[in-house]
């Protein structure tokens, strides 16, 4: 089954449901799931830019941006979505995002805090493992919906019931 603007394939919608969107209808689910991906995708180009500069300063304002993300259940970049993107798409809003991918930019955020450190520090190599190992992650996030924080979460606190083929619509 291909996604498209009005489906998504069974595995994207697990992947989905184990960031928490399990209780967001499908239909709406999916024509705004590429959308979901903005804020990962644009933690990423900061992360890897303050990583490949060793900048303090990048990764402490991201650092920032993750612990809003982890208090609300809007991400800061899902406004760019909301305000400007969605209008251009014709699309809805994002629905507010779940407690499994809050504490992942809740585990971001303190990851990003001992980069910070280690780069301020004088520990370039540390620096540029913790960088690279966050960049990646939320690479994969961005580019896959494989959120890995979120399934530390779900592992720890219960995965959502998996649904039919039927029911995924």
């Amino acid at each position: 089954m291909r996604q498209t603007s009005k489906e998504l394939t069974p595995r994207t919608r697990r992947l989905l449901d184990i960031q928490g969107f399990d209780t967001v209808d499908a239909q709406e689910l999916a024509r705004v799931a590429p959308g979901l991906r903005l804020a990962f995708g644009l933690c990423a180009v900061l992360g890897g830019l303050g990583t490949i500069l060793a900048s303090p300063a990048i990764l402490l304002v991201l650092t920032l941006l993750a612990a809003l993300a982890a208090a609300s259940p809007v991400h800061p970049f899902d406004l760019i979505y909301n305000y400007g993107i969605r209008h251009l798409t014709g699309t809805g809003p994002l629905p507010r995002r779940g407690v499994p991918s809050r504490f992942g930019c809740g585990m971001g955020a303190v990851f990003l805090l001992v980069t910070v450190w280690a780069f301020s520090a004088g520990h370039a190599v540390a620096g540029y493992a913790l960088g690279g190992m966050l960049t990646f992650v939320v690479l994969l996030a961005s580019t896959t919906d494989i959120c890995i924080p979120s399934m530390v979460y779900r592992s720890i606190f219960g995965w959502p019931p998996a649904r039919d083929a039927q029911q995924v619509g």
